[in-house]
């Protein structure tokens, strides 16, 4: 994918505050000894492998987090400011409505409900239990797009029926189907696209969701999807965003976003109490979005750039190494730079790599290929197809620089090219 054709669009937002720099640093690159993080000796890091919500996500812009501080000795109505954010987000986002969520997570499962109960309160506490109340059970969406967070429909009472092809979609909507549901970062693996989905649940009358939880960048993704025409739209607050990283949004229909807020708090009996969200979260969430928006994003692609070509300048000369920078085609749309490395050469794997640059001062984290990413875990956030294609065997490893905090870049270099060297056999 060329560079030009990424960013057309990523300036083409609907709203402009003025200029932003490009790294906002949430906190300085030396580790401050009396931290509480440090005094509960919990490990902290540059993050050089991406926004992985077992990493932390991502760092909250500074302005996130004094808008926290100072809304925090505050009082208000949850719902006065959860219409107004929801007001003022809907219009950035191009949506007819839009709510603050606990996550994207909890965006689908609320986003779900709305659609099960409407406006009825009775079904709002009835739900996850669906038999004898008339409501509908069950969500169709491609068996490549059934992945481990369509669990959030669960929550509700709805089964998962999967289809691959646009006939077996059309026979499977029956009286019971409550929603059409497709997974943006598989959009390449199904079978349907984007406007045949949407095509058939206009036919049927089926509202039609998509879940772009971590597909931004580019920056239009965030009104994409509303434009083109889904009914529910569901984004994490974090990651690239770096609103707070409990923090969602769910955008799409006013009247399934209204019902959906019916079970969510701060109302109780619900199936959604747990999602809560609170004042801080909600407006660090707008503030984030807001800035975000406004970021020139042509310039922000311009220093990722550069600090990728300097990391990959400090290693590719190396006996035994060879380097490529990839954009992934879906998901973070990034510049990712992966290394190999001729064992024969450099007497290290990937495995070994990741944890001397973990075990190192500073600690660095950085990122690879295959499942699962979850340290010892059986869940993952799998790699982008267009990456995983570049590495073979087990001498790699994935850098992105979208995480680094000012500066950091060289660190990582300087630390890559000492444990390459240290290495050469």
């Amino acid at each position: 994918m060329k560079r030009r054709s990424i960013l057309k669009g990523l300036t083409l937002a609907p709203l402009v505050i003025g200029a932003s720099s490009i790294k906002s640093i949430a906190a300085t690159a030396s580790v401050n000894e009396n931290n509480l993080l440090n005094e509960l000796g919990v490990r902290t890091f540059i993050n050089a492998a991406g926004t992985l919500t077992y990493m932390s996500g991502s760092l909250m812009h500074p302005e996130v987090v004094k808008t926290i501080k100072d809304s925090s000795t505050h009082f208000c109505m949850m719902d006065e400011l959860q219409d107004k954010v929801g007001e003022n987000i809907a219009a950035m986002v191009h949506s007819e409505a839009a709510t603050v969520t606990s996550g994207a997570f909890s965006a689908m499962t609320l986003g779900l409900a709305g659609i099960l109960t409407g406006n009825d309160l009775k079904k709002v506490e009835q739900l996850p239990h669906l038999a004898g109340t008339g409501m509908k059970s069950e969500v169709i969406c491609q068996k490549s797009h059934d992945e481990r967070y369509n669990h959030a429909f669960l929550n509700t009472g709805c089964t998962i029926v999967t289809v691959e092809t646009l006939e077996e979609l059309e026979k499977a909507i029956n009286e019971k189907t409550a929603m059409l549901h497709f997974l943006n970062i598989a959009a390449d693996k199904g079978k349907i696209n984007h406007a045949d989905w949407l095509a058939v649940g206009k036919k049927y009358k089926i509202p039609v969701s998509i879940d772009i939880a971590a597909d931004v960048p580019p920056v239009s993704n965030i009104w994409k999807f509303n434009d083109m025409g889904f009914d529910l739209v569901f984004l994490s607050g974090g990651k690239a965003i770096r609103g707070p990283q409990s923090a969602g949004l769910l955008m799409g229909r006013k009247n399934i976003i209204e019902a959906a807020r019916l079970s969510a708090p701060p109302r109780g009996f619900n199936v959604g109490r747990a999602h809560k969200v609170n004042k801080e979260e909600i407006l660090g969430m707008y503030v984030a979005l807001k800035k975000y928006i406004a970021t020139d994003h042509e310039k922000e692609w311009s220093q990722w750039e550069s600090e990728i070509n300097f990391i990959e300048n400090e290693v590719k000369n190396i006996k035994g190494i060879s380097t490529k920078i990839v954009i992934p085609t879906l998901g973070n749309i990034t510049p990712n730079l992966i290394i190999n490395w001729n064992p024969t050469h450099i007497n290290l794997t990937g495995k070994d790599l990741r944890e001397a640059l973990r075990n190192g001062n500073p600690s660095i984290e950085a990122g690879f290929a295959g499942l699962p990413l979850y340290p010892n875990q059986a869940g993952s956030e799998s790699i982008d197809p267009t990456i995983a294609a570049t590495l073979k065997g087990e001498n790699r490893v994935t850098i992105t620089v979208w995480m680094l905090q000012q500066g950091e870049y060289k660190i990582v270099g300087k630390k890559l090219k000492e444990a390459f060297n240290n290495a050469l056999v």
